[in-house]
């Protein structure tokens, strides 16, 4: 729907006639206007032809007479009015201007019916909306929960994710510093081996060393022995030839 023009205090005046009375000709329209002010005939003519040039007003010719009808339902236009009023009289408070309207003049029974079954109106919605909000909100809620809940989950899983390859990185210096390790065990073990070897080795050949030069040494003393042995028998023999030979 295009954007409606907005009607002058006085057009609005004439678009009343119409929504309360229906269908009325500009003779009618000039006889009920709501202000009772005294207006010439042309005045109010000029007021439908207005209202007719900004397509708020339908004009339909009966007979001889011309016959206008409104457009659009009073809460149409009624409503831009209305909050033009509402914020440049009161500052957009509602129940101000309530208040305002109530005491420039008495209410009818039956309007009175009809304000307090409009307010029961508001205060059913009211709820609704706010029944409707609080629905609404609990599942964003949940999701809001489930979200929380998974994000954990998932910094758990990325973190086990890493684990593993950490562990690998890590294994793989341990296992060549495991390797490092048994090969010098083995070098180690390999040297003393060859230590105990080497040593048992020496430890056979030093008793034979040890005999050899004990045989050695005992070699010398035995002939010592029998030279020692033979000198006297030398001697011996050497003083009897010595008394034979004198004897004679």
């Amino acid at each position: 729907m295009a954007r409606l023009s907005h009607p002058s205090n006085l057009e609005l005046q004439a678009l009343s006639v119409l929504w309360h009375e229906g269908p009325s000709t500009v003779a009618a329209i000039h006889e009920t206007m709501p202000d009772g002010k005294d207006r010439a005939y042309t005045t109010m003519l000029s007021v439908m032809q207005n209202l007719e040039r900004k397509n708020l007003v339908k004009r339909a010719r009966i007979g001889r007479a011309h016959v206008y009808q409104a457009a659009y339902s009073q809460e149409v236009i009624v409503q831009r009015a209305t909050h033009d009023f509402l914020t440049n009289a009161f500052g957009g408070r509602l129940g101000e201007a309530l208040l305002a309207i109530l005491s420039a003049g008495t209410l009818t029974p039956e309007e009175k019916t009809n304000i307090e079954r409009e307010l029961q109106r508001h205060k059913t919605m009211a709820a609704k909306k706010t029944a409707k909000k609080k629905v609404a909100a609990k599942p964003a809620k949940k999701a809001v929960k489930k979200v929380a809940k998974k994000a954990p989950a998932k910094k758990a899983a990325k973190k086990a994710a890493k684990a593993p390859a950490k562990k690998a990185v890590k294994k793989a210096p341990a296992k060549k510093a495991a390797k490092k390790a048994v090969k010098k065990k083995v070098a180690k073990s390999a040297k003393k081996a060859a230590k105990k070897a080497v040593k048992k080795t020496v430890a056979k050949k030093a008793p034979a060393k040890k005999a050899a030069k004990k045989a050695a040494k005992k070699a010398p003393a035995k002939k010592a022995a029998k030279v020692a042995k033979k000198a006297p028998a030398k001697k011996a023999a050497k003083k009897a030839a010595k008394k034979a030979a004198k004897k004679k």
